[in-house]
């Protein structure tokens, strides 16, 4: 994943909306958004290499995502980084909990920013950024592979794109649960921008600037490398989720789409 937009709490309906590409080597297998067989409860994308995921929910509203932190770190790691989100949301710990076990053995994992939250707090870490974990105000947030909010022209471009789409929402909602509401439409519209950022604003993480080039789009095209899929999840203040995955080959060729959206049965 190297996208994630996100409002945490941003007006009186919706307490989350999420708008997140996944980018990825196109030969690395993996299986598109399903409950899971070994964890029913749990809605997310699979690797199918590591077994991890990298964006999930579950029925009773828990969340998790995670990028890579980008660097030119040759070391090898333990742990995969794939585990972090597909962990929380297998577990019952609260965020702050489950991100104070995970600082014990950070240093286990290669670079990485994590999102975790649930109905009542949402949280950011990174063990790259020598601070605790964050508990998230309500407001609106871009995270790419660097830390949390890092102006990257995706992460300025997707941001106030999502604060425009909340903006401009007409709050109407699709008759049928297979439908596309307003927003939706909207989200994966940005989300599918491929526009590449000018030279001078590029930012220099040691890759050399034809690959920051090629990967500074929030939609990134290219023969090996590129987004797989883009997903919107929101839950509202009435406790319904949504969450929207559409899934692309080569190119940027549409492939599957899937959505799915039910009420949380446990209140407050």
């Amino acid at each position: 994943m190297c996208l994630i937009l996100f409002a945490w709490n941003p007006d009186s309906i919706n307490r989350l909306i999420v708008a997140a590409n996944r980018d990825e080597f196109y030969q690395r297998p993996s299986k598109a958004a399903h409950f899971w067989s070994d964890e029913n409860n749990l809605l997310a994308g699979r690797d199918l290499e590591q077994h991890g995921t990298w964006l999930g929910v579950t029925r009773d509203g828990r969340f998790a995502a995670v990028t890579n932190f980008r660097s030119t770190d040759s070391d090898e790691y333990p742990r995969s980084r794939g585990q972090l989100a597909a962990y929380f949301l297998k577990g019952s710990d609260t965020p702050e909990d489950s991100l104070a076990q995970l600082e014990e053995v950070h240093e286990q994992y290669a670079g990485f920013n994590l999102l975790v939250g649930d109905t009542k707090s949402l949280f950011y870490y990174s063990n790259r950024s020598n601070k605790p974990p964050q508990r998230l105000e309500p407001g609106v947030y871009g995270l790419s592979n660097h830390l949390l909010n890092t102006e990257w022209p995706k992460v300025s471009t997707g941001v106030k794109g999502l604060i425009e789409a909340i903006e401009q929402a007409s709050g109407n909602e699709p008759d049928e649960p297979d439908e596309i509401a307003d927003i939706e439409v909207t989200l994966l519209g940005l989300l599918q921008n491929d526009n590449q950022a000018d030279d001078k604003s590029l930012p220099n993480t040691g890759i050399g600037m034809n690959l920051e080039k090629m990967l500074s789009p929030l939609f990134i095209k290219s023969p090996a490398y590129g987004t797989r899929a883009s997903t919107i999840v929101r839950i509202t203040e009435g406790r319904g989720i949504t969450f929207l995955e559409q899934n692309y080959s080569v190119g940027g060729v549409h492939t599957d789409r899937v959505k799915y959206s039910w009420m949380i049965e446990t209140q407050d």
